[in-house]
């Protein structure tokens, strides 16, 4: 931990730490005040309550991955100047870059643990994670398809057959990391799952 951080940072990164090792429900305020270095009531200048962190730490979360898809105003120049696999290959390493940040690491942990027990994390994963990729994606493909690109078939159907598998081997990725295992194989898997994908939707020049 860096030492020259704000505490109200501090806090958040030791939060951060233990409730992706723990859970949240494991981890008491005089955990996190003492990893800080603080007395508890010190914590209070910064947060009402613990709620509040956790809170805290996944409006960071959504902040981190909305970085992970382009911004819905540069997509026509995005599309019009990149290829087709091009567009999937750097949308597949952008989320990559996000997924293997070491505080995102963690931050996706906490949002596996804790989606079950908190309404309010169970909506960020249903509509951050998984609505708003496939909205998207929905659009990117309204804008191929009618780009000559993409086969004229429903937009709707096309993002999700690529993404819902995308989501399946994210998950294991993202446990094989946790247990320090090797991840070459399930990253082939992705690379072929957008090759496969595309090869079967693209119009042929």
């Amino acid at each position: 931990m860096t030492n020259n951080i704000p505490t109200k940072e501090k806090i958040l990164e030791v939060a951060i730490d233990l409730f992706s090792k723990e859970g949240y429900n494991g981890v008491s305020i005089r955990e996190i005040t003492r990893e800080v270095g603080i007395k508890e009531s010190s914590l209070y200048n910064h947060f009402k309550n613990k709620e509040e962190i956790l809170t805290t730490i996944f409006e960071l979360f959504q902040y981190e991955f909305s970085k992970t898809l382009p911004s819905i105003e540069m997509l026509d120049q995005i599309l019009t100047q990149s290829s087709l696999e091009d567009f999937f290959n750097q949308g597949f390493k952008n989320f990559k870059v996000h997924i293997d940040n070491p505080i995102n690491e963690k931050l996706w942990r906490i949002l596996y643990m804790e989606h079950f027990r908190q309404s309010f994390v169970r909506d960020i994963f249903l509509y951050d994670i998984i609505q708003k990729t496939l909205d998207f994606l929905e659009l990117v493909f309204e804008k191929l398809i009618s780009q000559g690109k993409v086969k004229p078939l429903k937009p709707a159907l096309l993002a999700a057959e690529y993404q819902y598998p995308i989501f399946s081997m994210l998950t294991e990725y993202n446990i094989l990391r946790f247990d320090r295992k090797e991840t070459s194989e399930i990253e082939n898997k992705m690379k072929e799952h957008i090759a496969f994908f595309l090869n079967t939707v693209k119009v042929e020049d």
